[in-house]
This record gives structure tokens, C-alpha cells and sequence, in this order.
């Protein structure tokens, strides 16, 4: 299955979040009807057609576009549907333009996924970054996207203005009331031409380092998988335009950020056997799947240099079917 992206960067939104600047973000910057059509034909040179495609409208807030306008992306994307290039649309917008008029319209063209930005599900969090709604809207949105049948997706961003761990903690746990089927996790970037970017310059706003971003990721990430919830992204996409120098002033952009959230998780998991360990001499032996390899011993081997710090633990590595620790030959996980 392939994804075929469309950017309507800022195109809907009834104003600019302080933390957004989407033309930045996704390297397009124009909005138009002729732009989608660029942007499908772009993919659809190397694509491989398939009913298992969606095209996917991202970037803007496409339920607060004009409805005609609505109505001609998605006539758009059915043209190439008819053609065999994808089977399904996906898109993703603001919880507060979700109302039975819309969602007529997407029914109507047979739109499957409908994410959220939802950011966070703290009013005061909302509040500070001018989302222009509270966490009540995202939850009636996500009640009214059920009762259609849509997939339903919730993109959340950590280090937001305002917002510190216990508050992400507090998002997790409604998060898990409202049950998504998907899930984006972002770090916030402080990127050119947005609001946060003049706050951040007048030192009254702070990023995350990376390191916390990737511990407030994994708690959301690890809550999240527990409940059956799919995180289908880890950080922002590392393109082409986003990574031109000048364009990111600030905050936890790393290449691999994903790999990094789930590396911190092996080594956690690790970390608190240890720490249960009466003291001794250990040899560990940790057992993978071979894709895991790096992963499991972090960048730089830096799991592995957690947990041999204090001297008294050895590790070894296994190739297994999955994940495991055996501690003095005895399987512990």
C-alpha cells in the first residue's frame, strides 16, 4: 500500500496556530485545484497502481474548505480512483469543522480515514497555541466520525506552549477514552514564519530537548500501543524543503526520531529488570529479530552502555523470533 499525498497547506484553516507554518512543512505552496492535480500525477509516475492506495489530503483543514472546493478535490481523487492509481481517501482537519453536512459530503465519495489535529486535549494547552477550539470539540467530532463509520485518527504534538509532562500524561488518558484507531505523535519544532518562532526569539517560549522528547514520545507511544491504538508516525517526515537550513530555528528534529522513541523503549524495558536484580555479577542475554538489531542496542550502542554502566552487568545479543532477556540463562521477558 502506497500513499499518495496531497498538501493544501494552511487551505481551510480559519487562522494560523502559532506553532504552524505548512508551506514549510510540506514544501508546497500553492493551494489550488491544478496543484492537487500536479501533486497525484507527480506519485502516479512511480506509484504502482493499486486498490490498496489512498490519496491523501493533508496540510490544511479540509472539512473548512468551501464545500464546492471540497466537493472538487474529492471528484479529483475519484477521477484517478476510476483509473486504478488508489482504492481510498484519507484526510485531515480540524475537530471543530465536523458537522452531518460535511460528513454527507465525505460519505458521498466514500472517504474511509479522517484524522485530527487534535495536539493536545488540554484547554489550557489549546488556549496558548489559538487552536480555536477546546478538548470538548475533539470529542465530539470523534463521536460524530464513529457514528459514520469512519477510521478515525488523532495527531498529537508534545512540548507545546503551556504544556509539560503531567499535562501530556492527562492527554493520554483521554486519548484512551476516545479510542482513535490511529495515532501521529509530533515533537514541536520551533519552524521560520510562525508565531512560536518570534516567542522562542524573545525567550519566552522553550522547546524540549530531544532527549525529552523522545521519554514524553514513549509514554505516548507505549500507552497508546498498549490500548490497540496504531501510531502510524513518530515525528515530523524529514523532507526535502523542511530540512533546508534556516527553515527549523529550534526543538527535537532528529532524521530517525522514530527509531529513536522506540530504541528508548527497549531500554527502559531493560533498564527496570535491572534495577530489580539483587546485587551481583549478570550476564544478560538479550534476544531479537534481526531487523531489530540496531534498534535494540540504541544509536551508538547507547542501551547497551545504560545498562553495562555500573560494571556488574555483561551484555550479550541473540537473533530470535522476538524480543527477550534471559538473565543468567534464566528468561525473564
Amino acid at each position: 500500500m502506497s500513499i499518495i499525498p496531497v498538501f493544501i497547506p494552511n487551505a481551510g484553516c480559519p487562522h494560523q496556530c502559532i506553532f504552524c507554518n505548512q508551506k514549510t512543512i510540506s514544501g508546497q505552496g500553492t493551494n489550488g485545484l491544478a496543484a492537487a492535480r500536479a501533486q497525484i500525477e507527480k506519485f502516479a509516475g512511480y506509484v504502482k497502481a493499486s486498490a490498496k492506495n489512498e490519496i491523501a489530503f493533508y496540510g490544511g483543514s479540509f472539512t473548512a474548505l468551501p464545500l464546492e472546493f471540497q466537493e472538487q478535490l474529492l471528484q479529483l481523487a475519484h477521477e484517478y480512483m476510476a483509473k486504478g492509481l488508489a482504492g481510498e481517501i484519507r484526510m485531515s482537519t480540524r475537530p471543530d469543522y465536523i458537522d452531518h453536512m460535511r460528513l454527507d459530503l465525505l460519505q458521498k465519495y466514500n472517504v474511509k480515514t479522517v484524522e485530527l489535529g487534535a495536539q493536545s486535549l488540554d484547554d489550557k494547552v489549546l488556549k496558548l497555541t489559538e487552536r480555536g477550539h477546546d478538548a470538548k470539540a475533539v470529542e465530539l467530532a470523534v463521536a460524530r466520525l464513529k457514528e459514520r463509520g469512519f477510521i478515525v485518527g488523532l495527531q498529537f504534538m508534545l512540548g507545546l506552549p503551556g504544556q509539560d509532562f503531567n499535562s501530556v500524561k492527562a492527554t493520554l488518558v483521554k486519548a484512551l477514552e476516545l479510542k482513535p484507531a490511529i495515532a501521529r505523535i509530533y515533537p514541536a519544532l520551533v519552524v521560520k514564519g510562525t508565531k512560536m518562532a518570534d516567542q522562542y526569539v524573545a525567550g519566552t517560549y522553550k522547546p524540549l530537548t530531544l532527549d525529552e522528547a523522545v521519554e514524553q514520545s514513549w509514554y505516548m507511544y507505549d500507552g497508546l500501543t498498549k490500548a490497540d491504538i496504531k501510531v502510524i508516525r513518530l515525528g515530523l517526515q524529514p523532507d526535502e524543503e523542511l530540512c533546508k537550513p534556516g527553515n527549523i530555528l529550534a526543538g527535537p528534529f532528529h532524521p530517525s526520531f522514530g527509531e529513536l522513541v522506540k530504541s528508548y523503549g527497549y531500554r527502559i524495558k531493560v533498564q527496570k529488570i535491572i534495577a530489580q536484580l539483587p546485587k551481583g555479577v549478570y550476564t544478560i542475554v538479550i534476544t531479537h529479530p534481526p531487523h531489530l538489531a540496531s534498534m535494540v542496542r540504541g544509536m551508538h550502542r547507547a542501551n547497551v552502555k545504560a545498562w553495562e554502566q555500573d560494571g556488574n552487568i555483561k551484555i550479550r545479543f541473540q537473533e530470535g523470533k522476538e524480543f527477550g532477556v534471559i538473565i543468567n540463562d534464566r528468561k525473564t521477558l
